[in-house]
């Protein structure tokens, strides 16, 4: 850190209140509560706090996108092996491609209440070496059984990814700061495809002699996955309030920052009068519809995208490396969408946009169907994958509009599940039948967004409805309790770090 004038220290106290003389339990609350108490006292200047937050975005940010590179390229590596020579095809190859999805189901809510319990990040880097080993085990069998257990396992080990990040995004950053730190991990779906589509491209002119390149593959990235792990392990922070790369003053004004943003950083405890709340909310159930109209087209795409593309009659190096420009549309559209996100303070109008395109690929993809005009569908595969930044958008929602720790576990795995639900049956949109073309898979594609498309306007009108119901409510606390608006903004302070929900 710069060396700070002996006036800057003075101003960046760290005088903490105890709460020793209150009556709140601060085992029950925030864990950030326990360090800098129930109201404000610290005070920091602005340049500290832009310090500090570019000194977390040096970290937390380029370690996330890490995470998320691994991931994606781990999950879709069968996309490619399946053009290289895979040993399983026809409907084992759905079986096994859906086999992901349903370890993860099984595993998301497990998953997210013991990270609850437990350490996020250690917990977090723990499970991606674990994952790293089960890709490399990948490359030892030929059989059917055999690599269903597999997928079955790493949808298991890497359910915990998306809900645990947005966690950390959640915990060290404002509510228009997160869209688009969000979108900066989120963007690495693009650079893995690009990544991915080159390096599958390279490996496949490695002649066969008794170890199929696809192997390779696998091997290549189970040490990645391993290597980043171990990343998170020594460097990812936990929560602000035991982050060993800030000092102590910067871990208290890491908290202060978000203190009005009323998120919260974490608490062990599983409230059960928070699930119930999660499940009996609105919001989420409208959450849930999102992600599974915009996964769906995700289950089928994800794994059969190389084979529709080689489908139009191109060789299997020329579709590998076709692939990767589609990644670069995927990158453009994550972060412009998280930018948009945050700057204009709205989260359901840049999923929109992301929709628009998708809708008119998708529309390309069934209008050419069968016209053997190869530029234009392999352009309209391209453009139809920048749906994908809606569910960066869908996770910046849950961040920024969930309080309670436990609300938010549940909200995060309720969406992670809908998503592995809509994968599954997304996978099964594109049967072997009805190879190459596919086409009811991409008739699906449409008719699905464009549900979502009207769905976006619903959400944004309750969003709309609960905010003037909460502005009124607020206008009658301060007349009964004769409260000013700095009132209001004591008790908003006061109740940021006692894992209140959102509707507390």
């Amino acid at each position: 850190m710069e060396q700070e004038t002996k006036d800057e220290k003075q101003l960046h106290t760290e005088t903490v209140v105890t709460d020793a003389d209150s009556d709140i339990d601060l085992r029950d609350k925030d864990e950030a509560l326990k360090l800098v108490g129930l109201e404000k006292t610290a005070e920091f200047t602005e340049e500290f706090y832009n310090r500090l937050k570019r000194k977390q975005d040096w970290v937390i940010p380029p370690l996330c996108a890490a995470v998320y590179f691994t991931q994606y390229l781990d999950k879709t590596a069968l996309s490619y092996a399946s053009i290289m020579g895979f040993p399983v095809t026809g409907q084992g190859y759905n079986t096994v491609a859906l086999s992901f999805y349903i370890g993860f189901l099984i595993w998301v809510f497990p998953t997210m209440y013991m990270a609850q319990r437990l350490r996020l990040a250690k917990y977090l880097g723990g499970n991606i070496v674990a994952w790293g080993v089960i890709m490399m085990l990948h490359a030892v069998p030929n059989s059917f059984g055999a690599f269903f257990a597999l997928r079955l396992l790493l949808g298991m080990l890497e359910s915990c990814v998306a809900p645990t990040l947005i966690l950390i995004i959640s915990m060290f950053y404002k509510k228009d700061e997160q869209g688009s730190r969000i979108a900066w991990f989120y963007m690495m779906n693009g650079v893995a495809g690009i990544v991915g589509g080159f390096l599958a491209f390279g490996i496949s002119f490695i002649p066969d002699r008794g170890f199929a390149p696809w192997k390779i593959i696998y091997l290549l990235l189970g040490a990645m996955a391993i290597t980043v792990g171990i990343l998170v392990l020594l460097f990812m922070p936990d929560s602000p309030a035991n982050a060993l790369m800030l000092t102590r003053e910067e871990r208290i004004a890491a908290i202060e920052r978000i203190r009005d943003q009323q998120g919260g950083t974490e608490n062990k405890r599983l409230k059960k009068e928070q699930v119930i709340e999660a499940l009996l909310d609105i919001r989420t159930w409208l959450i849930v519809l999102a992600t599974l109209l915009t996964n769906i087209p995700n289950g089928g795409l994800a794994n059969f995208t190389n084979i529709i593309v080689k489908g139009f009659g191109y060789t299997t190096k020329q579709t590998l490396i076709l692939s990767t420009p589609g990644g670069a549309i995927g990158i453009i559209s994550a972060v412009a969408c998280g930018w948009y996100s945050d700057r204009a303070g709205e989260r359901m109008l840049p999923i929109v946009w992301s929709l628009i395109p998708t809708l008119a690929g998708a529309a390309m993809l069934v209008g050419l169907n069968g016209t053997g005009q190869k530029g234009a569908l392999l352009f309209a595969t391209w453009i139809v994958g920048t749906y994908g930044s809606s569910l960066a958008i869908i996770y910046a929602y849950n961040a920024s509009n969930t309080s309670g720790h436990t609300k938010k576990v549940t909200v995060n795995a309720m969406t992670l599940a809908a998503f592995c639900v809509a994968n599954i049956v997304g996978t099964e949109t594109f049967l072997p039948k009805d190879a190459p073309d596919y086409f009811p898979g991409k008739i699906s594609i449409l008719v699905l967004l464009s549900a979502q498309l009207f769905l976006c306007f619903i959400i944004r009108w309750v969003n709309g409805w609960m905010n003037k119901k909460k502005r009124r409510a607020l206008e009658e606390m301060k007349a009964r309790n004769g409260w000013t608006d700095a009132d209001i903004k004591r008790e908003r302070e006061r109740a940021a770090f006692v894992d209140m929900t959102d509707k507390q």
